[in-house]
């Protein structure tokens, strides 16, 4: 039997051969699976994994194509393209390249977390009013999170270059995988009871959806809901999200930005303390502006011209009412003057002396007094008394006539 010689490739023939008979025998292909691992470039093409229950595929669109998509596909989004089935020779992997790409519906993870999370809300879990402020500056800090993790070096080093004299409290858990939530969940309610940190840090490094889903666990987001001691939930980069971050007191983009969120360095903090000092002083020095506008007020002077700003009204009603009372006793005096003159004319014209004056006397009896108007009233002889209008005479009555 004669052995049958195989022909020899080389890698990158046999990988060009695979290549062509791809691109030839799946173009214009249309897949349907679930985003993973998606990452933009800063060339703007797109990079992702399709996947399903059973099998996954890399895909790429280039920038040319991601402009006429209308949305950015997200972890979880269950999405169609079509494309061409090729080969990345420098890897040997397989991927289809993107033509097209349209959104096929929330993934089942997203829409199980959407629909956590709007349960959660609407317990109240989320409420910003339940938010409490981080402490100005810590001494002890927590933190939860994989021990052997990118993201534990991360805060160490912010830490160490920013406030070397903050103390670290490390509480190891997993953060990926079935593990994960129970003993995220258990390090969390440790460091509670513990109480020795001032805030704690509840992060890991960047991942799938998937990688990150230990922290959307529900036991752990009512547990970091109901910390005591104030939380930051980091979780993944700024992309990421997970429910934790709602719960906590406070969300950061990433480990390194909670890091910078609970330290302070020594020139911040004297700017602080310098802001602080002259934040002070003014507010001293405006209180003292005050307290002296309000004494001004006081002065003899300013109280002088106050009351006579105050009276001079007063002062011109009661010379008017002067003026006008001197007016009307001025008027009543002529009046009565006046009434007075006539009086004493009515008066004049009316007294016997006005008649005696014409000739007329009045002749009283002597012995009683009597005024005598009537000749019978006398007997001869009868002493009388006559009263002229100037002087008086005594005489006797000789004879008497009617």
């Amino acid at each position: 039997m004669i052995p049958i010689q195989p022909t020899f490739y080389s890698v990158s023939l046999i990988t060009e051969e695979i290549k062509q008979a791809l691109e030839e025998g799946f173009s214009d292909v249309g897949i349907e699976g679930e985003v993973s691992n998606f990452r933009g470039s800063s060339a703007g093409h797109w990079y992702f994994t399709l996947k399903d229950d059973y099998a996954s595929i890399s895909g790429v669109m280039f920038r040319s194509r991601t402009y006429r998509a209308g949305f950015m596909p997200k972890d979880g989004m269950k999405v169609r393209v079509i494309g061409t089935v090729s080969v990345y020779k420098p890897r040997g992997t397989y991927q289809i390249i993107c033509e097209a790409i349209e959104q096929a519906g929330m993934g089942e993870i997203l829409l199980r977390l959407e629909e956590l999370k709007n349960r959660l809300q609407r317990e109240g879990l989320f409420n910003p009013e339940k938010k409490r402020p981080l402490p100005v500056c810590p001494t002890t800090i927590g933190v939860i999170t994989s021990p052997s993790g990118a993201a534990l070096r991360d805060i160490l080093n912010v830490l160490k270059r920013r406030h070397s004299g903050i103390h670290v409290i490390v509480y190891p858990s997993a953060v990926q995988g079935s593990d994960a939530p129970g003993e995220l969940k258990r390090q969390l309610e440790k460091a509670n009871s513990h109480g020795k940190a001032d805030v704690l840090i509840l992060t890991r490094g960047g991942g799938s959806l998937e990688d990150l889903l230990p922290f959307s666990d529900e036991a752990l987001v009512r547990t970091a809901a109901s910390s005591k001691i104030p939380l930051i939930s980091a979780v993944g980069h700024e992309v990421d999200w997970a429910l934790c971050d709602f719960a906590a007191d406070l969300r950061a983009p990433t480990p390194s930005a909670a890091a910078e969120l609970v330290s302070s360095t020594s020139e911040e903090l004297l700017g602080t303390a310098s802001r602080l000092v002259s934040s002070m002083a003014d507010s001293v020095q405006r209180r003292l502006e005050r307290s002296r506008l309000l004494l001004d007020r006081f002065s003899p002077r300013y109280l002088g011209e106050t009351f006579a700003a105050l009276i001079m009204p007063h002062r011109l009603k009661t010379d008017d009412l002067l003026h006008q009372a001197e007016l009307g006793i001025q008027g009543r005096l002529k009046q009565t003057s006046h009434a007075l003159s006539l009086l004493e004319r009515e008066i004049t014209a009316g007294s016997p002396l006005a008649v005696m004056e014409r000739g007329f006397s009045v002749v009283v009896r002597t012995k009683d007094g009597k005024v005598i108007n009537d000749a019978s009233l006398l007997s001869c002889p009868e002493p009388v008394h006559i009263r002229f209008f100037r002087g008086e005479a005594d005489a006797v009555i000789q004879e008497k006539r009617p």
